[in-house]
């Protein structure tokens, strides 16, 4: 009878179907893991954010210190913010890892898990950037009022839509309480597009190495891909215990472990380090309304891949020149989050303005060169 009910029970056919006798690429190596680890690190989140929220207050006067209690009073509080915090910073590493991963091998010719991966990717900034604000501290305060101030570079409605927002005329107790809503309800959106994402992937099936399409070369994922995931969450848990428990503030910015100040603005107002490239880009054009258009596309333009990409053979493997050209893309991101943690000065400036120019030219020479190579081969 168990043994029926293990045949017939939808929950257990819904997981065969899924994680165990899915089909997929004998060929995909590691890289391909990303992914699933980017979905353990959700997890984390949302379990550690979850436990948080049992102590924290948004409120203004209470926010900070009710930080300072978990730290010091909370059993084991201290690991569980530490872990939150630096789970942020991992997140970020395994998307950009997987995103990188994706477009080195076209993984973006499935066009609906690229779209819905760049949704994912686009709600996620968003959300780390409202738990960001939480702390109250000064770099949190001030990060705020920076970035909602750019909704006021939109025409004619701008200035209404940013006090909408604030909940006032400046930034205060409403704003702080919406941030925490809006922080606690949008990795349940996440994790429905993390499925809807999954979705589409097993539809399609996943790429390989060889960018080969042929269903002829696949094997069940356990136990093979299991046991690579599985490494891969073990070394993720152990990398974030041992931050935690080592160099907890590591990541930290020093101007954070101030309360908010609203009458002392920071010498240096910087994000954390996985905006920093977009934040290069922002500051790189002299047009307020120029600076949030080409922040916003900086993320966005990645979607249109699948449109101006057109080749015959799905793997970079077989396009020396494009892959030179992405691995020029890639370190010119790398500098982008230089500048973007650099002072505003010369020659600062000047280097964010061609590094920009370089990020968005990659989208259309590209596809240009990509035709030259197939035409005349």
């Amino acid at each position: 009878m168990i043994k029926n009910m293990r045949k017939t029970h939808p929950i257990i056919k819904l997981i065969n179907k899924t994680f165990i006798d899915l089909p997929c690429p004998s060929n995909i190596n590691s890289m391909w893991s990303f992914g699933s680890m980017s979905a353990l690190c959700l997890m984390i989140q949302i379990m550690t954010g979850l436990f948080l929220t049992m102590h924290y207050c948004p409120e203004m006067t209470m926010a900070f210190s009710s930080l300072s209690h978990i730290m010091r009073d909370v059993n084991m509080g201290w690991l569980l913010r530490t872990i939150h915090a630096n789970g942020a910073s991992m997140m970020f590493l395994m998307l950009y890892i997987h995103i990188s991963r994706s477009i080195f091998f076209n993984s973006f010719l499935l066009k609906e898990t690229w779209i819905s991966g760049i949704l994912i990717l686009f709600i996620t900034m968003a959300t780390a950037f409202l738990g960001y604000v939480l702390p109250w501290g000064q770099m949190s305060f001030w990060g705020a009022a920076v970035i909602t101030n750019l909704v006021s570079a939109m025409p004619y409605l701008g200035t209404m839509m940013v006090q909408w927002l604030w909940g006032g005329f400046s930034i205060n107790n409403a704003t702080l309480n919406r941030f925490f809503t809006l922080h606690f309800i949008m990795p349940m959106i996440i994790m429905m597009l993390f499925i809807i994402h999954l979705m589409f992937l097993h539809q399609t099936g996943s790429n390989n190495p060889m960018g080969t399409n042929s269903n002829m070369d696949k094997i069940p994922f356990h136990p093979m891909f299991t046991i690579k995931d599985t490494i891969g969450f073990l070394m993720i848990i152990w990398i974030l215990l041992i931050m935690s428990m080592t160099n907890p503030m590591m990541l930290n910015d020093p101007e954070n472990f101030i309360p908010a100040n609203p009458m002392s603005t920071p010498v240096h107002i910087q994000p954390e380090w996985y905006f920093l490239f977009a934040y290069a880009i922002l500051r790189s054009i002299p047009n307020k309304l120029g600076g949030v258009m080409a922040l916003i596309m900086s993320i966005l333009i990645l979607s249109i891949l699948p449109l101006t990409m057109k080749m015959k053979i799905q793997s970079n493997k077989f396009y020396p020149i494009n892959k030179f050209i992405m691995w020029t893309f890639f370190l010119n991101i790398i500098l982008l989050t230089w500048i973007g943690a650099s002072p505003v000065e010369y020659p600062y400036e000047s280097i964010g303005m061609s590094l920009t120019i370089i990020h968005f030219s990659y989208f259309i020479i590209n596809p240009f060169i990509l035709m030259l190579w197939q035409y005349f081969k």
